[in-house]
């Protein structure tokens, strides 16, 4: 400038970071509890199909009084687990297998192609023929579910691992497992901890169906037998359960990426 003094510019990267704000979140579910509450409190719906959400929150209340409601969690939530775990061990090591091997590739892509768009709730009759009506079915239903979208998560993760980086690692004289473990695995974990987020979703939603043929405990028996006789509020009462739980699961999942993923 002519005086000699000088412009502030402004900071333009501030773009294309987004950022996880409370607030709106907590208003917008507050807006739609009011308004869904004020529905039925002026019954522009019928109770009947549509509870309101202070009779969905009375029924959790006294299911929970009684232990009935932590039975059902407790069973869904063991499940849950263990059918991840399961599917979630096999997933990795046959995605990142895929990923590193050409015979496994070569085998692998076109099998997973194949059986990851069938229904894996269809198979559950099958898996009772296998493995009996208790809970090995409901597992296996559960782990299969979990298992080919985690495969392709870690398949496609080690895939995107930047080829620059592999060989650098080659001309320092690196050996092969030095490479996977200390540049592929930690390029590709990323990738893998959002393919955990959709297996999650899937498990959530894998045990309710499940539950819902021969079993006792579980949140997909709850809805189940609330559906059969008509108890709406204790019907939507097991689906918000079902909400926090995977709620739940979304903050684990993303406490373990801000652990995992410091080095971003």
């Amino acid at each position: 400038m002519a005086d000699g003094a000088e412009r502030t510019i402004p900071f333009r990267g501030g773009g294309f970071a987004p950022r996880a704000r409370r607030l709106p979140a907590v208003v917008a579910f507050a807006l739609l509890i009011a308004a869904w509450q004020a529905a039925s409190t002026w019954r522009l719906v019928n109770p009947l199909f549509l509870p309101s959400p202070a009779e969905i929150g009375n029924a959790l209340y006294l299911m929970a009084a009684s232990g009935e409601l932590w039975l059902h969690i407790a069973a869904s939530v063991k499940r849950i687990a263990l059918g991840w775990l399961i599917g979630t061990a096999a997933g990795l090591a046959v995605g990142v297998a895929i990923g590193l091997s050409s015979l496994a590739r070569s085998v692998g892509v076109p099998l997973v192609s194949a059986l990851f768009p069938i229904p894996k709730i269809a198979l559950l009759p099958l898996f009772i023929l296998w493995f009996g009506i208790g809970e090995p079915s409901k597992l296996a239903t559960i782990g299969l579910g979990v298992f080919f979208p985690t495969a392709v998560a870690a398949f496609g993760a080690v895939d995107n691992v930047p080829r620059s980086l592999i060989r650098m690692a080659q001309s320092f004289g690196l050996p092969s497992a030095d490479i996977v473990r200390k540049v592929v695995l930690p390029g590709a974990l990323p990738g893998i901890l959002s393919g955990f987020r959709i297996s999650a979703s899937i498990a959530l939603i894998l045990v309710v169906a499940a539950e819902m043929i021969n079993a006792q405990h579980g949140i997909g028996a709850l809805v189940l037998f609330a559906g059969n006789l008509m108890r709406t509020d204790q019907l939507l009462a097991g689906v918000v359960v079902l909400s926090v739980l995977g709620l739940m699961v979304a903050w684990v999942l993303g406490q373990l990426e801000r652990r995992l993923l410091r080095w971003r």
